[in-house]
């Protein structure tokens, strides 16, 4: 038996590294009010969708 545990972490750590930069910059926008901030939560967000499409892909799609 194979375990694939370790291939399948990296689309999640995708999917909470994403999140984390996009609650953070969200964070420093609304305290600093400097609209830099703005594009850490873009690429957050865009971060996030790349690990769930990865995800998602390495479940073949949407089979349960």
């Amino acid at each position: 038996m194979r375990d694939n545990n370790s291939t399948q972490r990296w689309p999640l750590l995708l999917v909470m590294a994403g999140a984390l930069a996009a609650t953070t910059g969200t964070t420093a926008l609304f305290v600093t009010g400097e609209h830099a901030w703005r594009y850490l939560v873009a690429a957050g967000c865009l971060v996030q969708c790349i690990g769930w499409v990865q995800h998602g892909a390495r479940r073949g799609g949407g089979a349960r």
